[in-house]
């Protein structure tokens, strides 16, 4: 098995404890489902937020979810003029036998933007 990083991202509309959570909760279970990813092949998650959002960490949302045995780790994004705002992504690291070409990058809500290389291939193949 090789280690691969999975990269996701989603937007919130506004600073709260809640909808943080949600989002993170999406976010998620959505690059789990995606990748189709056994819970203990993952490594770690590293989760940042633009300096917007600051009502919760993310990381609550995996503890919530059960991942209690998995390193996580909150951080803030470079606060860079004009980038998206209310944003919330993850780095997840795992150990896999798929390809870098088979891991599916997931870029919700208001992200989508992000990547729409990613975006439009995945829905190409939905």
């Amino acid at each position: 098995m090789l280690v691969r990083g999975i990269r996701g991202a989603t937007t919130v509309e506004s600073n709260t404890r809640e909808e943080i959570l949600d989002a993170a909760r999406e976010l998620l279970d959505t690059i789990v489902t995606a990748n189709e990813l056994p819970h203990e092949h993952v490594a770690s998650i590293i989760f940042s937020t633009t300096a917007d959002l600051n009502a919760e960490f993310p990381a609550v949302a995996a503890r919530e979810l059960g991942w209690t045995d998995v390193a996580l780790e909150c951080v803030h994004e470079m606060n860079v003029p004009g980038s998206l705002p209310k944003c919330l992504r993850i780095l997840m690291h795992v150990n896999t036998e798929k390809s870098a070409a088979e891991i599916q990058h997931i870029y919700l809500r208001g992200a989508r933007v992000l990547r729409r290389d990613l975006v439009e291939k995945q829905e190409a193949t939905s």
